[in-house]
């Protein structure tokens, strides 16, 4: 007999001030079926601090952020764990925006807000929260607040917030839990809303308005402005009505810890797929093609090798891959397959794409034109662009990992190395990242111990334009041997037209940008190398004659050696000549 699935009801309202426009954010998510099993419930509020004028970006950023990523992490991943690095990736993202922008020098005019947050799983409630927003617990003669506000006061009349998200590149986050109850009533509101606030005004709006949880959200918003607050209002109120049995919520926990698959062949049934045939095998992981029974659509499987079921790093990469996939919208990134159903292994479901890797097609097209080189380099820009938007690292760009469809749309593929900002939070998680991707087009700070940054994905873009124009690398094998700053000085980049004399002289001085050891000195967005690329700029047009040792290496050296050689024949005549 199926088990009942959590059920609530539930009531928002938001009332703006007198100033405009309203900081606060609120939202919420009540999935069905398979997402309701493996997410639950969550509701979320923000609100954004009143010195910004982009405070209510920041909030709205921080609940679309949070019910979006939340939904998309691993089954794998415990509500903790999944909520806290969600929190943390926005948290990230936040911050980045206020260090772009002028506020960098003020965050009170930041992009930060508070933010507070449950989710229902099971039989469980978990609290997420971080600054002033606050969340309730409706006892018979009292509100019961389950959260702390991270206020500091500076006088008896003067504080500020202690904590909020995007406040820094790093964010410290209150969680609890405990076991919920049928018949509960919590209550998650702004500083606008709870000031005066009392149970008997709760008990008095429900008992007015019924099970229009929505008419009573909005009665208590107002009736904050009628006290006499001039801040924005919001209320969200949570009832539980049904919870699964005992039974059942210890089958859901025990999901949060996927089997490892035993390896697979050919017509193979598993978790709803029948597989076709093997895409890719190593020591690190197994890729297939099958069919999803469901639909009959085809997608790719990618599961961990048994030999690394120990290696919580590795398996930690591999569920982050799908969760990364999920969080980019773009024509340029592979994207995530839909799976609607519970799983019990640990797998990666990525679109099938149907074409030829990158690496193919430079095979295929050993002397291409510039227009088709540009063409494809815009394409991964723009994926690379759909990343770093996201404050999110490829880290692995190579031409194996870039698959080009039949109708020529160039995807960016294989995510398990990409790097969310706020997620490497140990010391263990940063080493790990020093050096996630393939030595040859892997930039020269991950080798020094700087880490990588946008322009680091740029360098290795920029690589990969040089080779399928030259077939070769622009400083050869030197690059991965760099090991201090000193190496990376040392490096010698060789022009493109050494090895491509009917190309302008012009593709040579933005590559060259793009592939300085400094990576200050690249360019610092995707976009900026493809329209370089495109339309180059005066300063890539400047008639310059480089030194015989960048357009003709060889004859440099044999010419600097024959010089050498006339020298000390010269020397051996004048010492024959002499007394």
């Amino acid at each position: 007999m199926p088990q009942p699935a959590p059920r609530v009801t539930l009531g928002q309202h938001s009332l703006a001030g007198p100033h405009a426009p309203n900081q606060d954010f609120h939202g919420a998510m009540l999935p069905q079926g398979a997402l309701l099993a493996a997410k639950g419930i969550a509701v979320a509020i923000a609100d954004g601090i009143g010195s910004s004028r982009v405070s209510q970006v920041a909030s709205a950023a921080a609940v679309r952020g949070f019910l979006d990523d939340y939904y998309a992490t691993s089954e794998a991943w415990s509500v903790r764990r999944a909520a806290q690095r969600v929190l943390a990736a926005t948290n990230a993202w936040l911050h980045a925006q206020t260090m772009r922008s002028d506020a960098r020098f003020d965050k009170d005019r930041g992009y930060v807000c508070t933010f507070s947050a449950l989710i229902l799983k099971g039989r469980e409630l978990h609290l997420l929260h971080v600054g002033d927003a606050r969340v309730y617990r409706l006892h018979a003669q009292a509100l019961e607040q389950l959260t702390e506000d991270h206020r500091v006061h500076l006088s008896a009349a003067e504080s500020c917030l202690g904590r909020a998200l995007g406040a820094g590149p790093n964010v410290e986050i209150d969680y609890r839990h405990w076991n919920a109850e049928v018949g509960e009533v919590y209550l998650l509101a702004t500083d606008g809303a709870y000031g005066g606030l009392e149970a008997a005004a709760v008990h008095r709006a429900l008992a007015r308005c019924g099970d229009d949880f929505d008419a009573a959200a909005g009665l208590l918003s107002r009736a904050a402005h009628e006290r006499g607050g001039a801040d924005d209002s919001t209320v969200q109120l949570l009832r539980i009505d049904a919870l699964p049995d005992a039974s059942a919520a210890q089958l859901a926990s025990q999901r949060e810890g996927l089997a490892i698959a035993a390896p697979l062949a050919p017509r193979d049934r598993f978790e709803g797929f029948t597989l076709v045939r093997e895409l890719h095998v190593s020591a690190r992981s197994h890729v297939h093609l099958a069919t999803d029974d469901a639909t009959g659509q085809p997608v790719v499987l990618k599961l961990p090798s048994v030999d690394l079921r120990e290696d919580a790093a590795h398996l930690d990469g591999f569920v982050r891959e799908e969760w990364v996939a999920r969080r980019i919208d773009s024509p340029h990134v592979l994207r995530a397959a839909r799976i609607e159903r519970p799983r019990r292994h640990l797998f990666v479901a990525m679109d099938y794409v149907e074409g030829q890797t990158l690496a193919q097609w430079m095979v295929d097209h050993p002397r291409p034109s510039l227009d088709s080189v540009r063409g494809i380099v815009a394409q991964l820009a723009r994926g690379l662009q759909a990343l770093h938007g996201r404050e999110m690292l490829h880290q692995d760009l190579r031409p194996e990992n870039v698959m080009i469809d039949r109708s020529g749309t160039v995807k960016i593929i294989d995510l398990a190395s990409a790097h969310v900002a706020g997620l490497a939070d140990s010391a263990e998680e940063r080493r790990a990242l020093a050096i996630a991707g393939t030595l040859q087009y892997t930039a020269p700070e991950y080798f020094t111990g700087q880490g990588g940054s946008a322009p680091s994905d740029i360098f290795s873009l920029a690589v990969i334009a040089y080779r399928m124009l030259t077939g070769q690398l622009p400083y050869g094998l030197q690059a991965s041997r760099v090991r201090s700053a000193a190496d990376a000085k040392r490096l010698r980049y060789t022009p493109v037209r050494h090895f491509r004399p009917d190309l302008p002289a012009w593709v040579d001085a933005v590559l060259h940008k793009a592939l300085q050891p400094n990576p200050a000195r690249r360019q610092q967005a995707a976009s900026e190398l493809a329209h370089d690329l495109q339309s180059p700029g005066a300063e890539f047009l400047r008639t310059r004659t480089p030194p015989l040792i960048e357009r003709h290496p060889v004859r440099f050296w044999q010419g600097l050696a024959a010089l050498l050689g006339l020298a000390v024949v010269g020397l051996l005549a004048l010492r024959a000549l002499g007394p």
